[in-house]
């Protein structure tokens, strides 16, 4: 455990927070990227064990997804992200995790589910407003289908089917989507050692 991980009376709010709710979509706004994966990913596994099925982690790309791996804020979500990363599923007691990206050449696993065995969906997007995809492929013609696609389509593609999604985004707008904020979270100011560090500087993003 990292002296900087969440500690697990927030991260026991956190979860209790998303439980109590009870909306079907929901869009996790704070700038604290990696502490909200750790309370959404920790969400899913306590809903994967009483409501088993398959879930889907959706990550914006594969440069985020080694970030989470190195910095979410519990250990069990690095380490369990660690293991969806190849083959890209990992199995936890009766439900089934995937792993794919915001890119649709990744979500032929995904897309071939039963519809009615997919139980959640986690959502995660970089802070960065790179185009979709970016990471993948150099194809003109599939940067172009890509390009094609309606806004937003790596969380409506999955509100279609998905009873259960949380999306973490910050400075993002979706329509129909709950937005929920955490009290333990401060947004505007951080105080370190006297210092006041303004909004737009991300502390996650350095490493500890």
């Amino acid at each position: 455990m990292s002296r900087n991980d969440i500690g697990k009376t927030q991260l026991y709010e956190g979860v209790k927070a998303v439980v109590e709710l009870e909306k079907p979509h929901i869009h996790l706004t704070q700038q604290k990227l990696y502490t909200l994966f750790s309370i959404g990913f920790n969400y899913f596994l306590f809903e994967s064990g009483r409501n088993p099925g398959h879930y889907i982690i959706r990550v914006e790309d594969s440069y985020l997804l080694e970030k989470l791996i190195r910095k979410s804020k519990d250990d069990t979500s690095r380490k369990f992200l660690q293991r969806l990363a190849l083959p890209r599923k990992f199995k936890y007691q009766q439900s089934m995790f995937h792993l794919d990206f915001f890119n649709f050449t990744t979500w032929a696993n995904t897309n071939d589910l039963p519809k009615e065995k997919v139980k959640g969906a986690l959502i995660v997007k970089n802070a960065t407003k790179s185009p979709i995809g970016h990471d993948f492929t150099d194809d003109e013609e599939v940067m172009a289908a890509m390009s094609a696609l309606p806004k937003n389509y790596y969380l409506h593609s999955l509100r279609e089917f998905v009873p259960k999604t949380i999306t973490i985004a910050f400075e993002e707008n979706y329509e129909g989507v709950d937005r929920l904020q955490f009290p333990f979270i401060k947004d505007e100011v951080e105080k370190v050692k006297g210092v006041s560090i303004a909004r737009d500087i991300n502390l996650d993003e350095f490493d500890s």
